[in-house]
């Protein structure tokens, strides 16, 4: 499989599966499903691919990049380029990050209204990486394991866990790269 660009980052801490991360500002494709957290992340995965595959007004495609990232929350999505994360009202905000030097005016406009871009500023994040499967269990236990070890280190997160998927589905279950991603304040 070809590796598939990542947004850029400055490890501030980093021990065993856990760090604290520094993201510069980006730009994400991002879109808001209802439904469950496997259905809006399926649902909102195939409407930025096909943003990114040409569906959009110049018919330009974009670069994959990776994660995919699911989050619950409100609309202040901290995403990576594929992001998801769930709304109060059981949607969900999925998201894709766009390739590094790419611009709202650069970007071409999607045909899809469901789908917009935006520009995130630059966040802090802890990360706690884990393989495994994608349910909703294990994003559970690592979210309450994230929390205990950023509690440890004196840090505050802000906002709800982002899930962010690396690998394709058909990737085997136990070399999949996960992350749970929490914005910090500070």
């Amino acid at each position: 499989m070809a590796k598939v660009d990542e947004p850029k980052f400055a490890i501030e801490v980093r021990e065993r599966a856990f760090e604290v991360r520094r993201y510069q500002p980006r730009i994400v494709a991002e879109t808001h499903v209802a439904g469950d957290r496997k259905q809006a992340g399926n649902e909102g995965f195939r409407r930025l691919a096909r943003y990114i595959f040409g569906g959009n007004k110049s018919t330009t495609k974009i670069s994959m990049t990776a994660p995919v990232g699911q989050t619950t929350g409100g609309r202040k999505p901290m995403t990576a380029p594929v992001g998801q994360r769930a709304e109060r009202d059981h949607a969900w905000t999925v998201s894709f990050t766009m390739p590094e030097g790419e611009t709202l005016a650069s970007l071409p406009e999607p045909n899809d209204p469901r789908v917009s871009l935006r520009e995130l500023p630059s966040a802090r994040v802890g990360v706690v990486t884990f393989s495994g499967r994608w349910t909703t269990e294990s994003f559970a236990s690592h979210a309450e394991l994230l929390r205990a070890w950023l509690s440890t280190r004196g840090l505050r997160a802000s906002g709800d866990v982002e899930v962010n998927r690396y690998d394709p589905p058909w990737t085997p279950w136990f070399m999949r790269r996960n992350e749970l991603w929490l914005e910090l304040d500070g």
